[in-house]
């Protein structure tokens, strides 16, 4: 099938297109092409139009000591099919520029100022090339992700200010919010716009806590990066664990049991759960809803101690390992946690009756923080937010990973795109996971839950992508020496919604802002690697 849509695609290609396709192959579900960096828009925004794929990531690799260039990866994924498209360009080191790929490929524009800020190669044409995860005193010239940086090198500081877009008239006021926020939050700094009430502009400023985890995976044995993944982003640390675990699994050639997969997707499912609570409590409070409010923390509060019960951590941590999982499940607790998701069943059908019955909190939901379709799109918005404005994307699905393929669930969809679209979205995918975890354990296969050990050998590329509670997040592995990655590409969920919210925003008044952020649910840390 893929070898066959390779030859699909070039044939579509325009002839100055095809032709200049330097070198092809088949990979498993991946067709690869390398192409002049020249053409790299073109090429992209062909198959993102013609086949409709959309982009999955876009990152950089230092290649100098190997090949004697960068290489710039552009990942697609084919719509409808379980095939990706990788395109592979090199980036001459004495000249290191590319054509941007924003103007035809707006979700491009952070990838861009990512690559810029972390490998120093320069998107010409790119239409706000400035910082997005470097501190604003960073010095110019020092770039992290480089072979030659050394980390423990102490970085001098060079202030300088950022460019903040302006929005200027009569009327017209600026509000500095953060980066420092009111409670137990990250560090974010949002710059509004407003004229009276109403927003003009938003522009989201984030980076304040990058950890350098990309770097520091390259210096990680491969069973220590298990506990790394689950730190990138911690309410979704199983779902970037089991992303990492099954990229090395694909370097590696291991064959992960099948009772190890089931369990994984249960566990992937309970981490769904107690976050959708925690999101749709969060949406409560904002509209002063205190009673579903609490609801929902009691329930979500419920999901997390099953999880301390079932693997002695709420958060799930320490349960992946490369090859399978730690924590098996005996029978007789999965008669207990059965009987639990039974119980949460009914006490989830009539808390949603409890929110959605309010004409007060609806008149506050409905048409507020709305991201129509065209923008979820253009942006490649993922997981709920990407749902609730009718474009319909899961992994789950599409790319099936663990036990996904044999089990029967259904993706939610809404159209509306606004707050109460992104509830009804979470209410409903709250049934399906229950659904799901009941279905992973009523049919565990019998066996073990680890493979044997095996080797990666060196230079090998894998990629998985997994449906986080927040949507899609993808890790992209390059094998290196001594047991380590060579380079580790991480694109959290949150790293395509963040910039939802400035279109969200728009036109909606300042006291709004919570409640829409809050129904996105963005992440900071998997935003400031």
């Amino acid at each position: 099938m893929t070898e066959r849509r390779m030859i699909d695609i070039l044939s579509s290609m325009p002839p100055e297109l095809s032709e200049a396709v330097i070198s092809r192959k088949v990979k498993g579900n991946e067709i690869w092409m390398e192409i002049p960096s020249s053409l790299l828009p073109p090429v992209a925004s062909h198959i993102k139009n013609l086949w409709g794929a959309h982009l999955v990531t876009f990152h950089a690799v230092d290649n100098r000591a190997l090949t004697g260039d960068f290489k710039l990866i552009v990942l697609m994924a084919l719509s409808g099919e379980d095939d990706f498209v990788v395109l592979l360009t090199s980036v001459d080191p004495a000249f290191p520029q590319y054509p941007s790929l924003t103007p035809q490929i707006p979700c491009a524009e952070w990838y861009e100022r990512e690559i810029m800020d972390l490998m120093g190669l320069r998107a010409s044409g790119h239409p706000e090339l400035k910082p997005l995860v470097l501190w604003d005193d960073w010095p110019e010239g020092i770039y992290p992700l480089r072979k030659d940086f050394d980390p423990a090198q102490i970085i001098p500081q060079e202030p300088h200010a950022y460019p903040y877009r302006r929005v200027e008239g009569s009327g017209v006021f600026e509000i500095p919010v953060g980066p420092v926020h009111a409670g137990v939050i990250e560090p974010g700094h949002f710059r509004f716009s407003v004229a009276g009430e109403p927003i003009l502009n938003l522009e989201v400023r984030l980076g304040y806590v990058h950890r350098g985890v990309e770097k520091l995976s390259e210096s990680t044995p491969y069973a220590k990066g298990v506990m790394l993944a689950e730190r990138i982003s911690g309410d979704n640390g199983f779902a970037h664990s089991l992303a990492y675990c099954q990229a090395v699994e694909s370097l590696g050639g291991a064959q992960v049991p099948e009772r190890a997969l089931y369990l994984r997707t249960a566990y992937a499912e309970l981490e769904r759960i107690y976050n959708l609570l925690g999101d749709i409590g969060g949406i409560a409070l904002d509209v002063a809803f205190n009673v579903a409010a609490q609801h929902a923390y009691i329930l979500r509060e419920r999901c997390m101690e099953l999880n301390d019960f079932i693997t002695g951590n709420r958060f799930l941590r320490g349960v992946n390992r490369l090859g399978g999982v730690w924590i098996d499940i005996p029978s007789d607790k999965i008669s207990k946690i059965l009987a639990q998701l039974v119980r949460f069943k009914l006490d989830i059908k009539e808390f949603s009756s409890l929110m959605l019955r309010s004409q007060s909190v609806l008149d506050r939901l409905e048409t507020t923080g709305r991201i129509p379709l065209e923008v979820a799109k253009e942006l490649e918005l993922v997981g709920p937010v990407a749902r609730a404005s009718g474009l319909d994307r899961d992994v789950r699905r599409d790319h099936p990973y663990a036990a996904y393929r044999h089990l029967s669930f259904r993706v939610p969809l809404r159209r509306e795109g606004d707050v109460n679209a992104r509830l009804c979205v979470k209410l409903e995918e709250l049934q399906e996971s229950i659904s799901l975890v009941e279905q992973a354990l009523g049919s565990l296969p019998s066996g073990e839950i680890t493979c044997s050990s095996f080797e990666v050998p060196e230079g090998r590329t894998a990629m998985s992508l997994v449906e986080s509670p927040r949507g899609e997040l993808v890790h992209w592995l390059i094998s290196g020496k001594g047991g380590r990655p060579f380079r580790h590409k991480v694109r959290d969920a949150s790293f395509h919604n963040w910039r939802a919210i400035e279109v969200a925003v728009q036109g909606e008044i300042v006291p709004d802002f919570p409640l829409i952020n809050k129904s996105l649910n963005l992440s900071y840390a998997g935003n400031d690697l």
